[in-house]
């Protein structure tokens, strides 16, 4: 399938994905059946996310406005993302039991339909033997942590941050004019908002080391 005709808005049919209505490589996500491209732009809002719940940062919203390139770039993936989203929307999002009664009837046809036919080896051959068991890994939404090391990153960056907002303080308050009041005033709110950050992330320190 093409971008274009990924892109135009379509009704949805039984198997296909509940936001744009594509029937290209529909997985469950969040419960939900969606296509490949839905699915991309999903994880990349759930990351943003779990970033900014991870550092006690603003949440996401129209602005991307960010104390670090990190953080910018989170934001600024995630407002592609939600832009994707809303350009393949479906004008019409189907009902619940419509989307569960598909799922159902698709899980059915997979279970009772063989992945391989059986060949005469595999009949004389007898039953094939248990493959040993797969450490199953969490799930990508799930947070199991905050890295300590990266935590450590981000402070010494805010920190440095910090003491040039400090000298560009300095060098305002020892100027007159308008211009300087100006920059007086934004760099004032710079600094608290990394004075901010900066408790927020002493918290989770605090959460991990006590």
């Amino acid at each position: 399938m093409s971008r274009a005709e990924h892109d135009a808005p379509r009704k949805w049919s039984p198997g296909g994905c509940v936001w744009c209505g594509s029937r290209e490589d529909v997985q469950d996500f969040a419960n939900e059946p969606r296509c490949a491209d839905c699915r991309e732009h999903e994880s990349t809002i759930d990351a943003a996310r779990r970033f900014l719940g991870m550092y006690g940062l603003r949440p996401l919203g129209g602005a991307v406005t960010s104390d670090d390139e990190e953080e910018l770039e989170h934001r600024t993936a995630a407002r592609s993302a939600r832009a994707a989203l809303e350009r393949v929307r479906l004008p019409k999002r189907p009902a619940a039991a419509d989307v569960r009664k598909s799922s159902s009837r698709a899980g059915a046809a997979s279970t009772l339909r063989p992945a391989h036919p059986p060949t005469s080896a595999s009949r004389t051959a007898g039953p094939a033997p248990r493959a040993a068991a797969t450490r199953s890994t969490p799930p990508a939404g799930s947070v199991t942590g905050v890295d300590v090391a990266a935590l450590a990153d981000r402070v010494a960056g805010l920190l440095d941050q910090l003491s040039a907002i400090d000298a560009g303080i300095a060098d305002a308050e020892a100027s007159s004019g308008l211009p300087a009041r100006a920059r007086l005033s934004d760099l004032t709110r710079q600094r608290a908002t990394v004075m901010t950050t900066l408790a927020a992330l002493e918290k989770a320190r605090r959460g991990v080391t006590g």
